[in-house]
């Protein structure tokens, strides 16, 4: 192994055909899994693919047993013909004389300034939606340099008629003995906005209503935890109102696998986010497909896949972006904005989805049909052989 090290590092191998993707896959984050999935349709497609971690992306991991132990197998030395990237711009590692591409996304107008020039070194950038194209432009990156690639769904997985988990609340009543059950699944994250979704849902409900919210925290950075208690302990002062006496939360913050994620869908009735910015929020993309009621603001990336027509949408104004908590990710947002959806108006959606039950408003099942896993690899694959990679050969 050593020796064929050397000899790769020397550049004495023969070029391959293969086509090496580094990114974060072994975790539980929203990133790890798309990398999984485009691995996947890569794969159907017949590309030679070699995988790299980034385990610096995120400490979380899946547990063992939850683990696809093929994506191990994907992690071998090689000499590539293209990379391909899925991280943020200032993390990817160019590799000389072959085609880099950078699949990446941002949540605010603009990206950071230390973004550009490393964007600017790859061969093409790809982002999910229209709203990280803007943010790349607005940030002085070329146009001619940017692609959009939708993510995508599982629309096999992820519909009506699933399973759902033997989920209970605080009491030990079953979660499906309540007629209204909304969902929020969420990195514990001033962008997510969970204060904000629990203002609404503490000031606009009682404890009589037949209804219960489902918050699925991801808890990824030392101390978040403890800082958004100690928070919604003074945001249950400030209302007057404490969670007592509201409509019931049930937090989850045990780990699930890709095949578990259905199932949890399978236990609501409503998908709702308050979100300050979207790249792309796979769980609500994941929600239209299972058939349920969307509640989604009306900025970045939800305005590339849904409208009135199919959710209900809450108005949002463009605001300065304050990553409250500093460090590192607070300084990617310096000098952007983002949105803040309503909360009057989120509040009159919350109290309709209570008193219509689980028929209230439109359904996005047929929209996100059209942003399925398939298409999402048939459009990666095309973009790479503009970029000069193609997977039908391997011919560079």
């Amino acid at each position: 192994m050593l020796e064929r090290l050397r000899t790769i590092l020397a550049g004495q191998e023969e070029k391959t055909d293969t086509l090496l993707v580094v990114g974060p896959f072994r975790g539980i984050t929203g990133h790890d899994h798309h990398v999984r999935e485009f691995v996947r349709q890569l794969h159907r497609h017949g590309a030679s693919v070699a995988l790299r971690d980034l385990p610096e992306w995120s400490p979380a991991r899946l547990p063992a047993d939850k683990a696809d132990p093929w994506f191990d197998s994907l992690e071998q030395l090689c000499r590539p013909a293209a990379v391909l990237h899925f991280c943020m711009a200032y993390q990817a590692q160019l590799h000389a004389g072959v085609p880099n591409v950078l699949y990446t996304m941002f949540e605010a107008t603009r990206i950071p300034k230390s973004w550009v020039k490393p964007s600017c070194r790859q061969r093409l950038v790809l982002v999910p939606t229209r709203s990280s194209q803007e943010a790349w432009q607005a940030g002085g990156v070329p146009a001619s340099r940017l692609r959009i690639c939708p993510l995508g769904v599982d629309s096999e997985r992820f519909r009506p008629g699933v399973e759902p988990l033997d989920l209970k609340d605080q009491r030990g009543r079953s979660v499906l003995k309540y007629g209204t059950r909304i969902l929020n699944v969420s990195e514990l994250s001033p962008r997510k906005n969970l204060l904000g979704l629990l203002r609404v849902w503490i000031s606009a409900t009682k404890p009589a209503d037949d209804a219960i919210l489902i918050l699925k925290l991801g808890c990824y950075v030392p101390g978040w935890l403890v800082r958004f208690n100690s928070e919604l302990g003074a945001l249950e002062k400030q209302i007057g109102k404490s969670r007592r006496d509201c409509a019931p939360i049930l937090m989850l913050q045990s780990v699930l696998s890709d095949d578990d994620m259905p199932r949890l869908f399978a236990c609501a009735t409503h998908y709702w986010s308050m979100s300050h910015g979207e790249g792309w929020d796979q769980p609500m993309a994941e929600a239209g497909a299972s058939g349920l009621c969307l509640i989604a603001p009306s900025h970045s990336a939800y305005l590339s896949y849904l409208d009135e027509s199919v959710a209900r949408m809450i108005p949002s104004k463009q605001i300065p972006a304050v990553f409250a908590g500093g460090g590192a990710v607070a300084r990617l947002f310096q000098g952007a904005e983002w949105w803040e959806p309503d909360a009057e108006a989120a509040a009159v959606h919350v109290r309709q989805a209570i008193e219509a039950g689980c028929e209230d408003g439109p359904k996005a099942r047929t929209r996100m049909l059209d942003f399925t896993w398939e298409n999402a690899g048939r459009r990666l694959v095309s973009v790479l052989d503009e970029a000069g990679y193609r997977v039908d050969d391997g011919q560079v």
